[in-house]
């Protein structure tokens, strides 16, 4: 079976979102250029993970490259949903990310789940999962880094509009409140 590479160095457009109601989100990461939309889905969780990532790489290549660091509020915020079709090319397993000194650029690939992945228990040697993750779908995008720092102010935004936090706990809390652990069990 043949894997595909979606490449979009750089895409038109490159952003996270999601699609339902907080509680019942399904997040997204969608790439557009070239007359082409890849769309894959990923969890919340490495949606918040990457642009903490994204952002102490660009902090790392200004320390080390003397690389710009564009400002924190760039041009308008692109706040627009997601372009459809919404076609799920693949459900995210890995994402990578490296700085390109050369074009002074930020390389992002989002890897498909392994068959099986998700059950198994990460007992195999390193060497074995990049041999599998060779054989697999993914999305790779270049950005410059003023695109790196508009990706991640949005993608930060989208992760903090979901369900608040407890204050006690920090679970998202339902509209009939949760049961919290620092109550031990009762609900509040």
């Amino acid at each position: 079976m043949t894997h595909q590479v979606y490449a979009f160095e750089p895409p038109e457009r490159f952003v996270a979102g999601t699609v339902g109601a907080p509680g019942e989100r399904t997040f997204f990461l969608q790439a557009r250029g070239s007359g082409r939309l890849v769309t894959v889905a990923l969890e919340k969780v490495q949606v918040a993970l990457l642009a903490e990532k994204l952002d102490e790489l660009l902090v790392e290549a200004h320390r080390r490259f003397g690389v710009e660091l564009p400002p924190a509020d760039p041009s308008p915020a692109d706040n627009e949903p997601l372009e459809t079709p919404l076609d799920e090319e693949f459900r995210v397993g890995t994402l990578g990310l490296a700085f390109d000194v050369d074009t002074a650029t930020v390389v992002i690939e989002a890897i498909a789940v392994g068959e099986g992945e998700a059950e198994e228990e990460e007992e195999e040697e390193e060497d074995d999962d990049e041999e599998l993750a060779a054989d697999r779908d993914r999305l790779r995008v270049r950005l410059t880094p003023q695109a790196a720092r508009a990706f991640i102010d949005r993608a930060r935004k989208v992760v903090a509009s979901g369900r608040p936090p407890c204050p006690l706990c920090g679970q998202p809390l339902d509209a009939r409140g949760h049961l919290c652990p620092r109550h031990n069990g009762y609900r509040r």
